[in-house]
């Protein structure tokens, strides 16, 4: 079976790169996959995104381009289930996946898998075949256990799996100094990382002027447009969001526009917590200046950021925070959580401020500062857009991936020469 030298497999069992953004939980996890799957594909991988087959409507294999492509292989029925409920399904899974190696004539020297239930599929890999594992996280369970009322059943387990891909990947990628901390402090003190943050499209974020972007979407010049961009879940913190800006409203500061934009489908948790954030925006009195657009796709999300005066991520824990720095590429100022990754991408006076988790006064204050400046938003939003052209575009992401997956794919031909001599 051949081995193809620039050939790379992206394992998000639970993250389709190419679902639509917004769905239930599709977020974070399924653009960064996507897009770290194209820019590779530009620099000449050839680049196998796999996931699971979620519905019985989707396409087996998505060609993206010429070098990219997403593969849905079975696990469980072709239905969505719940990343809480989908580990008794991997071992389906990883059979699936040396299937479609057998199938093609070929087999990846290297995987890099994203989130724990990929991580399990990758360590079991790596016994049935040599290869080199490449690990992110985008979540941590020792930290979001640490931030919500009921932990589920299947906590110990990912727990365990977490621990276990830290102490024996080649490489983990974390994507920011504070998700590195979290992970020597949390998870495990042993065990090979690199901090390589997420990027976001500098071209597609901020090539559309503010004046533009409202007249497209109906709002006045002089309405000061409040925005959160994600899903809807409680962890994402978006009552503290609407409460602070109750607080604002109830002060007399005029002309307020709340925009929450993200999809949500009735009956699953996305559309319950959809349903407990429109009943607290009616309580506070806040129906006539809050809009909820739904899902935002890749054609009119960037409008929505270029609308907006400052963008607001109230999320309880973010290990990076995606949305920050497309607000930020879009020269939009941003009032963060003071928590995690937000930490490293949000630069507190200088593109925007942080405040603490779950603290609707302290929100309310920093959008207020914002608000009440609009040279220093200005500043704020240029200095933003600097930080994201110098940092995070997903093609220098995609460049350091490149060397470390080449540094690891050379170390495993010399381990493969050397068992066969």
């Amino acid at each position: 079976m051949l081995e193809k030298q620039n050939r790379i497999a992206l394992i998000s069992v639970d993250g389709d790169p190419a679902i639509e953004i917004g769905q239930e939980e599709a977020g974070g996890q399924n653009v960064y996959v996507r897009q770290v799957g194209l820019a590779l594909a530009q620099q000449g991988w050839k680049v196998d995104m796999f996931t699971r087959r979620s519905s019985k409507e989707q396409a087996a294999i998505v060609q993206h381009n010429a070098n990219c492509r997403t593969i849905r292989l079975p696990a469980g029925a072709p239905e969505f289930i719940g990343r809480d409920e989908l580990f008794s399904y991997l071992p389906e899974y990883v059979k699936a996946f040396q299937a479609f190696q057998q199938q093609h004539g070929f087999r990846y020297s290297l995987v890099h898998t994203n989130y724990w239930l990929s991580a399990w599929v990758g360590m079991r890999l790596k016994q049935l075949q040599p290869l080199s594992q490449i690990h992110t996280y985008h979540s941590l369970g020792a930290v979001k256990y640490r931030n919500i009322d009921e932990i589920p059943a299947i906590a110990t387990k990912r727990l365990a799996v977490e621990k276990a891909c830290l102490e024996t990947a080649e490489r983990i990628v974390a994507t920011s100094p504070q998700e590195q901390e979290h992970m020597r402090s949390l998870v495990s003190t042993t065990g090979q990382i690199d901090i390589i943050p997420c990027g976001t499209d500098i071209d597609r974020f901020g090539a559309i002027e503010r004046e533009a972007a409202r007249q497209q979407l109906g709002i006045a010049a002089n309405e000061k447009v409040v925005l959160y961009v994600g899903r809807f879940d409680k962890r994402k913190g978006i009552e503290t969001l609407v409460r602070s800006v109750a607080r604002l409203h109830a002060a007399g500061r005029t002309n307020l526009k709340l925009i929450i934009g993200g999809g949500s489908q009735p009956g699953r948790c996305d559309g319950r917590e959809r349903d407990r954030i429109e009943g607290i925006v009616g309580e506070l009195g806040l129906d006539t200046i809050t809009v909820f657009p739904g899902r935002l796709d890749d054609r009119i999300l960037p409008v929505y950021y270029a609308a907006a005066n400052v963008s607001v991520v109230p999320s309880h824990y973010e290990p990076f925070g995606l949305v920050a720095i497309e607000a930020m590429a879009s020269r939009i100022p941003v009032v963060a959580s003071d928590v995690g990754g937000l930490q490293f991408t949000v630069v507190p006076e200088e593109t925007g401020l942080l405040a603490p988790a779950k603290d609707d006064v302290a929100f309310a204050q920093a959008i207020d500062r914002i608000l009440a400046d609009s040279s220093w938003a200005r500043k704020l939003g240029e200095r933003g857009r600097q930080r994201v052209e110098n940092h995070f575009s997903w093609q220098g992401v995609a460049i350091e991936l490149g060397h470390l997956y080449t540094t690891l794919n050379s170390a495993t031909v010399e381990t493969s020469r050397a068992i066969a001599a």
